[in-house]
C-alpha cells in the first residue's frame, strides 16, 4: 500500500516548491552555458546585474513584468475555473484595436488622464469579446477551450495584419502600423521614481503608469477570487463541476463570465507597450507575452501574490538576457530563449516533479507521523 503524503504548509506549497523548481532550471541552464564554453557563474552575475544592477535595468525589467502580470492574471483566473485559456496572446493583440480606437480618436483633444481610463475600458472590452466566442463554444457546444483559444490566436494575428495594412495605416506610409499617438495618448513614465531613489534613469525608459494598473488588477483579482460570491463559484467549478452543479451553479454562466474576465485582463496588457512605449500600434507588439503568462501563472500557483514576483522573474530574464547576449557573444538570443524555456519547463510541465519527495519529507518530520510510527512500534 502506498504511503500517504502530508499536506504541505502554504509557505512550502507556494514558496519552497517553486523555488526548488527555479533553482533546478537555472542549474540545468548553467550546464548549457558551460557547454558553449562560458562561465555559468559569471553569466548568472551578468544576468542579475543587467536586470537589477542599475536604474535603467530595473525600469526595463518592470516594464516587461507589467505585460506578464496582465497575461499571468488572465491565465490564473481561467485556471481557477478549470479552464486553460491559452488565447491570451490573441486577446491582447486584438485589444490593440480598442487602444487604437481611443488613442487615435481623442489624442488631440483629451489629456492622458482621461484617455487612460477610456483605453482601459476599450482594451478590456475588446479582449473580453474576443474570449467570448471560445467561451460560448465551450459552454454551449462542448468545444474544448484549448483548441478554440489557440485557433483564435491565429485569427487575431490575421485580423490585425489586415487592419494595419489596409485600414489603420496612414496614406503614403510603408510600415504596417498606425500613426504616432499624440501627447494626449502617451502615458506618464515612472522613471522619476527610480531617480528619486538615487538611480540614473534616462527619460526614454518605457516603464510607465500601467505598471501601477497591473498591481491594482492583481489586488482586484485576489478580491474577486477569494472574497466574493462569484469567486467562490469560480473556484467551486474548477474544483468539482459536479459539486457546482449540485449547488445550483450554472456551469455555462460561470464559464462565460470567467473567460470574459480572463480576456479583459489579457486585453489590458496592450496598454503598456502601445500607450506607454511605442505610441502606435505595430505588428506583433505582444511579442509572446500571452504564452509567457501561462508559465507565470503556473509558477505563481495562480495566486496574485505569486504571479507578481514570477512576472518580475521573467522580466529579469528578458532584460538580463539582453545584457548577457551583449556581454557574452557565445550566448546568443536563442540561448536566452533556451534558458527561458527551461524555467517554463520546470515551473510548468515538471512543476510537481519534486512534490512527492518534499511531501514525504514533511510526512516524516510532522509530529503526527512521528506519533503514528511510535504507536505502531508499541503494538509490534
Amino acid at each position: 500500500m502506498s504511503t500517504p503524503y502530508a499536506k504541505l504548509p502554504a509557505w512550502a506549497d507556494y514558496g519552497l516548491i517553486p523555488l526548488i523548481n527555479l533553482l533546478v532550471a537555472f542549474a540545468v541552464a548553467g550546464l548549457v552555458v558551460l557547454l558553449v564554453g562560458e562561465n555559468p557563474f559569471r553569466a548568472a552575475v551578468i544576468l542579475v546585474e543587467g536586470a537589477f544592477g542599475s536604474g535603467q535595468g530595473i525600469a526595463y525589467t518592470l516594464f516587461y513584468a507589467t505585460n506578464f502580470i496582465f497575461t499571468g492574471l488572465a491565465v490564473a483566473v481561467a485556471f481557477h475555473c478549470g479552464l486553460f485559456n491559452i488565447g491570451g496572446e490573441g486577446q491582447a493583440y486584438i485589444a490593440g484595436l480598442g487602444v487604437a480606437a481611443v488613442a487615435l480618436t481623442f489624442d488631440s483633444t483629451l489629456p492622458w488622464w482621461v484617455i487612460f481610463p477610456l483605453a482601459i475600458i476599450a482594451s478590456a472590452l475588446v479582449g473580453a469579446l474576443w474570449a467570448l466566442i471560445p467561451a460560448y463554444l465551450q459552454a454551449k457546444r462542448g468545444s474544448h477551450i484549448v483548441i478554440t483559444t489557440i485557433m483564435f490566436n491565429f485569427i487575431a494575428a490575421s485580423v490585425m495584419v489586415y487592419m494595419l495594412v489596409n485600414v489603420l495605416k496612414p496614406v503614403g506610409a510603408m510600415a504596417p502600423q498606425t500613426r504616432q499617438f499624440l501627447e494626449g495618448a502617451q502615458l506618464p513614465k515612472l522613471g522619476w521614481l527610480l531617480t528619486e531613489l538615487g538611480m540614473k534613469v534616462r527619460p526614454s525608459v518605457p516603464l510607465n503608469i500601467s505598471f501601477v494598473l497591473a498591481l491594482v488588477m492583481a489586488f482586484l483579482v485576489w478580491v474577486l477570487i477569494w472574497r466574493t460570491k462569484l469567486g467562490y463559484e469560480i473556484r467551486t467549478m474548477g474544483f468539482s463541476p459536479k459539486a457546482a452543479r449540485y449547488a445550483g451553479i450554472s456551469e455555462s454562466r460561470i464559464i462565460i463570465v470567467t473567460m470574459l474576465i480572463s480576456g479583459a485582463l489579457a486585453g489590458m496588457m496592450a496598454i503598456n507597450p502601445l500607450m506607454g512605449d511605442q505610441h502606435n500600434v505595430p505588428l506583433d507588439f505582444v511579442g509572446g507575452a500571452g504564452f509567457v503568462g501561462i508559465a507565470v501563472a503556473l509558477m505563481g500557483r495562480s495566486h496574485p501574490a505569486g504571479i507578481v514576483p514570477a512576472a518580475i522573474l521573467f522580466g529579469m530574464l528578458y532584460q538580463g538576457g539582453a545584457e548577457l547576449a551583449f556581454e557574452m557573444p557565445n550566448i546568443s538570443r536563442d540561448m536566452i530563449v533556451i534558458i527561458q524555456g527551461l524555467v517554463i519547463l520546470f515551473a510548468g510541465a515538471l512543476e510537481n516533479m519534486f512534490r512527492p519527495t518534499i511531501q514525504g519529507i514533511f510526512a516524516t518530520l510532522s509530529p503526527k507521523s512521528v506519533g503514528v510510527v511510535a504507536a505502531k512500534g508499541e503494538r509490534a
